[in-house]
C-alpha cells in the first residue's frame, strides 16, 4: 500500500491473473507453502499478501473476496497466527514456522521468566497477568478467556490517570510473540445490540495451540532459529536487500 499524492495506491494482481490468491483458504495454502508472510506491501517486493490479491476487492465488506475481511477469519480459524510480527504491522505466520519465531523473538524467555529477570515492563506485566499465571509448582497456566482489547485496556489499567501508550505495549507483546490475535468481535451495548467496528480478540498463542507446539523451537539457540527465518526470506526474494529483510524480520 504507497500513498501517491495523497492517496492511497494498493498494489497487487490482476483479476485475471491464475495465480493471485481469491479466496481465504487459498491464503492459508500459500503462507503454508512460504511460511510467514506481512498482510501490506513493503521494502521487500512480493513479500505480502498485497502483491498476491488483487487490488479491487479490498474493503468491500464481501467475506468471500475482500482479503480485509480475511485476516478476521483466518485468526479465528487457528489454522495460521496472526498479529502485529513484522515491523510493528500485521502478518501471518504457519504453525510450522511460528516455534521459530517464538523462539527467536523471546530468546529463550517465558513471559513469567522475563518478568523475574526484569526484563519485562510492569505495562507489560498488567497485561500478561490476564494470560498467564503459575500452578503451585510454578509452571505456566495459559488462560483462554476471551477479552476484547477494548477490554482489556481498561482491566489492565491503561487510562488518563493509569498507565499510557496502550497500543504500544500490545505491538510489543505481538511481536515478542507473547501474544497473538485470536478472534475479532463486535462490541455490545447495555441493550444487547453490536455495535461499531470489530475488535481484536488477543491470547497468548499457548492458549490456542499448547505448550508443547509452540515452545518446540526452545532447545535450539535462538540466534540460529533467526537465521532460519532470515534464509527463508532470502531463498523466496534472493534480490532483497538484507537490511531491508532485517527491518522485518526484527534483529536478533
Amino acid at each position: 500500500m504507497a500513498n501517491e499524492g495523497g492517496t492511497w495506491i494498493m498494489r497487487g494482481r490482476s483479476r485475471k491473473d491464475p495465480d493471485r490468491v481469491k479466496t481465504w483458504k487459498e491464503l492459508i495454502r500459500y503462507i503454508d507453502k512460504v511460511g510467514f508472510l506481512p498482510l501490506f506491501a513493503n521494502e521487500i517486493k512480493g513479500f505480502s499478501v498485497e502483491e498476491n490479491v488483487s487490488p479491487d476487492y479490498w474493503w468491500t465488506g464481501i467475506k468471500e473476496e475482500d482479503p480485509w475481511e480475511w485476516r478476521e477469519i483466518i485468526a479465528r480459524s487457528g489454522k495460521v497466527a496472526y498479529g502485529k510480527f513484522f515491523d510493528k504491522k500485521s502478518g501471518f505466520i504457519s504453525l510450522e514456522w511460528l516455534p521459530y519465531f517464538v523462539n527467536a523473538r523471546r530468546n529463550g524467555y517465558d513471559f513469567l521468566s522475563k518478568w523475574e529477570d526484569g526484563l519485562a515492563s510492569r505495562r507489560e506485566k498488567a497485561v500478561m497477568d490476564f494470560y498467564v499465571s503459575e500452578d503451585k509448582e510454578g509452571n505456566p497456566l495459559f488462560k483462554k478467556e476471551e477479552i476484547l482489547s477494548t477490554e482489556l485496556k481498561k482491566l489492565a489499567g491503561f487510562s488518563k490517570t493509569g498507565y499510557k501508550n496502550y497500543p504500544g505495549i500490545m505491538t510489543g507483546l505481538e511481536e515478542s510473540m507473547y501474544l497473538v490475535i485470536k478472534d475479532f468481535r463486535m462490541r455490545v451495548n447495555k441493550k444487547g445490540e453490536e455495535y461499531g467496528m470489530s475488535v481484536s480478540v488477543p491470547m497468548a498463542p499457548e492458549a490456542i495451540w499448547g505448550y508443547k507446539a509452540v515452545t518446540s523451537a526452545y532447545k535450539e539457540d535462538p540466534k540460529k532459529s533467526w537465521q532460519r527465518i532470515f534464509d527463508r526470506v532470502k531463498e523466496l526474494y534472493p534480490s532483497a536487500d538484507d537490511k531491508a529483510i532485517i527491518k522485518m524480520i526484527g534483529r536478533q
